[in-house]
């Protein structure tokens, strides 16, 4: 069993996927794995497959089902070989040297729990790249509320994280976030879906179902049942 698994679910940016490992070959311990995920359906999937030989990165190849269905799958299936899991989104780049320990030791205090550093950009408030320990996504079946397409997952795992007295922030430990938003990325087809006015506004009632309904307590009681 392997310690921490990254899921980079992606589309359309075989690029992105190359200039991320440029990142996690100068920053990782060696203590994390990266898994590209990325659709069946992407006019870019031979990039992809080019790049990730390259650099010897496994490579899933599945039907699209949009982030959270990605994201899921793969979680879902991967849980039991791993202690821990991760989302980065292809557009995070790790900038600390160790950040992989460093999620992985926070991990291992808590014991169950959910572990962020700062993308700074949204830092303490959303974590928009992630580490939990496996048995969270296996008690709950999926590592995101699948109601959810894109948005508001970050703000999710936060709430889990607080809801079981299980969550740590690492304001020290740089996973910096490459948005357009900043300046830190071109806007393409994927930024325009995913923030589309439609997109936000069924993502953000989404989640305002989700947080505030019977299923948050649910998943909550679920978690809670592993401490």
């Amino acid at each position: 069993m392997s310690d921490l698994l990254v899921i980079v679910p992606s589309r359309g940016r075989p690029h992105n996927i190359a200039e991320l490992y440029v990142a996690w070959s100068e920053t990782t311990c060696r203590h994390a794995r990266l898994l590209v995920a990325v659709d069946d359906d992407d006019p870019a999937l031979a990039e992809y497959e080019h790049v990730c030989g390259l650099v010897d990165v496994e490579l899933v190849v599945g039907p699209r089902l949009r982030l959270t269905g990605t994201l899921n799958k793969v979680a879902v299936e991967r849980a039991p070989r791993h202690r821990a899991l991760a989302f980065l989104g292809d557009d995070h780049r790790p900038r600390s040297v160790g950040w992989d320990c460093h999620l992985l030791e926070a991990l291992e205090r808590l014991g169950t729990g959910i572990v962020y550093g700062n993308d700074l950009l949204q830092g303490e408030k959303m974590a928009t790249a992630v580490a939990m320990t496996s048995n969270i996504v296996t008690a709950l079946g999926y590592m995101a509320p699948p109601s959810m397409v894109h948005l508001c997952l970050d703000l999710v795992w936060v709430e889990w994280g607080r809801a079981i007295n299980r969550l740590t922030y690492l304001p020290d430990t740089v996973i910096e976030h490459m948005h357009p938003d900043v300046g830190k990325a071109i806007r393409d087809a994927g930024y325009d879906e995913a923030n589309s006015p439609v997109q936000t506004a069924v993502d953000h009632a989404a989640y305002e179902a989700y947080r505030y309904g019977p299923a948050f307590a649910a998943d909550v009681e679920k978690l809670l049942a592993l401490l």
